[in-house]
């Protein structure tokens, strides 16, 4: 039987920003989170923009993306919308955002990912990080300039070095690996809100309580807890089987779930 996901997903501005400039989105066979760039124009309409883009892409498969190559056509199309959108308004010239994306296609899990939001395996109760930042703090770590250990302290930890900002290189620089899709495993993707603030070790231990969605909440309560000083989103994938194929609902959070283009009705 093909195998998909059963999410759970939460977003929150925190109880330190204005604004929520995270988006996000979840369906059985597709889930991302992106983070506009803090520091450039209009992060939470970069994130948005990238979100709703991308689902509407998706809508059209009710999630699934059947090839590595379709889904870099797919995020380089919704990385285009963001130039698309600076031509029409010169005032957003600047905005960007991360991202970080599951997409099953019943075998396999397709990771993509650009900048610091993360994506986590939790595998017979231990967790690994899946992705690698594309951050200064990283290439200080690989270096050697600094030790892992460092890395969560440095007073440039939130400087990217690759985002989704418009450019065509940026969608060139896209991280996409193929990993076999297992029943039991338990994915988290997360901003960088969490991560920045929670412990690794505090961050495993919630992740594998509860279903999905109250280890979503779980998680944002611990962020809130941390005093995390920034957006907090994170999406909690359950790997299931599908014996019939699931409807598509799909989910939208943060600054996407703000934005009317994102209701729909399929």
């Amino acid at each position: 039987m093909p195998l998909g996901f059963a999410t759970g997903q939460a977003s929150t501005r925190g109880d330190y920003r204005d604004g929520n400039e995270d988006s996000l989105y979840a369906s059985a066979w597709s889930a991302f989170v992106a983070d506009g760039v803090g520091g450039h124009a209009a992060g939470e309409v970069a994130s948005a923009t990238v979100a709703i883009r991308l689902a509407s892409m998706l809508d059209a498969t009710g999630g699934r993306v059947p090839s590595k190559d379709r889904l870099r056509e797919l995020i380089a199309v919704a990385n285009a919308d963001l130039a698309l959108r600076v031509r029409v308004d010169p005032a957003l010239a600047g905005m960007a955002t991360t991202f970080a994306g599951l997409f099953a296609d019943g075998v396999r899990i397709q990771v993509a990912h650009t900048g610091d939001s993360r994506a986590y395996r939790l595998r017979s109760g231990r967790m690994e990080q899946v992705t690698r930042d594309d951050s200064l703090v990283a290439e200080l770590v690989d270096s050697g300039a600094i030790s892992e250990a460092d890395a969560p302290h440095h007073p440039l930890r939130s400087v990217v070095t690759h985002v989704l900002g418009g450019d065509p290189e940026d969608a060139a620089a896209l991280h996409v690996t193929a990993e076999p899709a297992r029943r039991g495993d338990r994915w988290l993707l997360a901003s960088d809100g969490l991560t920045d603030y929670v412990a690794r070790e505090t961050i495993a231990a919630a992740l594998g309580s509860g279903t999905p969605q109250e280890a979503a909440d779980a998680l944002l309560e611990i962020a809130r807890t941390h005093e995390a000083r920034d957006n907090v989103s994170v999406i909690v994938a359950d790997v299931v089987e599908y014996p019939e194929s699931p409807a598509y609902a799909p989910v939208f959070g943060g600054s996407a779930a703000d934005d009317p283009a994102s209701s729909r009705s399929v």
